[in-house]
């Protein structure tokens, strides 16, 4: 009795086991996986990443969209290098793929108003908006920027938003930095981008 207890014991043993190696991956595919600082566009100052956070950036993630993301089942992370150069890129699960295509064409009408949004809302400042077309990636992604200048203060800032979707996930990365839209990388950023949406599963 006591050989059969231990032979069920070990079966057990054993079943619990491969139940636990089969489930691991499919939980480790759950979370979206993040670029990595090398993934971002070249600069002649390395990039560094934050850790990945839960929830959205405190200004809801980009001043063109700010709180679309919803924060629950979201997570970002932030880049930065030694030129003042700057990035973020925030994930979500949606409920559904539905819910998934609604925030993808809430971020994408956002971001293509932002120009005038920002003008009206911030007298005196210029602002304007472009969009650079789709990617070929998975679900799709779309490529925008922000070229605004204070001439009260005499500065100049450059941003690159993009929004893509594979399944129920969307994510949103930005870089941003001093100057105009021809000192942007944008081919690169468009290379960025897929990488992003390639790796969200």
């Amino acid at each position: 009795m006591n050989k059969l207890r231990t032979a069920l014991a070990t079966a057990a043993a054993a079943a619990l086991g491969l139940a636990a190696l089969a489930t691991a991956p499919a939980q480790a595919a759950a979370q979206p996986a993040f670029l990595a600082a090398s993934e971002m566009p070249k600069s002649s100052t390395p990039w560094t990443a934050s850790k990945v956070f839960a929830g959205v950036p405190e200004n809801g993630g980009t001043l063109c969209a700010p709180y679309k993301i919803p924060a629950q089942n979201s997570r970002y992370r932030d880049f930065s290098n030694e030129l003042d150069a700057y990035g973020v890129q925030i994930t979500t699960v949606a409920r559904t793929e539905a819910d998934a295509v609604k925030l993808v064409d809430t971020l994408r009408k956002s971001l293509s108003g932002c120009g005038s949004q920002l003008k009206q809302q911030n007298p005196g400042m210029q602002a304007v908006s472009g969009y650079h077309g789709k990617l070929a990636v998975e679900e799709g992604a779309w490529v925008y920027s922000l070229d605004t200048a204070d001439p009260q203060i005499g500065s100049t800032d450059i941003h690159l938003f993009s929004v893509g979707r594979d399944g129920r996930t969307v994510t949103l990365v930005r870089w941003g930095q001093m100057g105009d839209l021809e000192d942007a990388p944008l081919t690169a950023f468009r290379t960025t981008t897929k990488t992003a949406v390639n790796k969200l599963h």
